[in-house]
């Protein structure tokens, strides 16, 4: 599932970095921790990858 938002694919990024041991869980904040707690390594990974032209900076909850 791609991000749909640039602060969504930010999170995903530093979860899958955690996720990968790159850095520390203990570093996580918010909605990163819950990724890395929900999401496997791949999943993470295309949300990551996702391209952000066009993307807004944030969504609504109600979107």
């Amino acid at each position: 599932m791609p991000a749909k938002s640039k602060a969504q694919q930010k999170a995903a990024g530093a979860a899958l970095s955690a996720k990968r041991g790159e850095t520390k869980k203990s570093d996580l904040k918010g909605a990163s921790k819950g990724m890395y707690e929900s999401m496997s390594e791949e999943e993470l990974e295309e949300m990551a990858s996702t391209k952000r032209k066009n993307k807004p900076d944030k969504v609504s909850d109600d979107s």
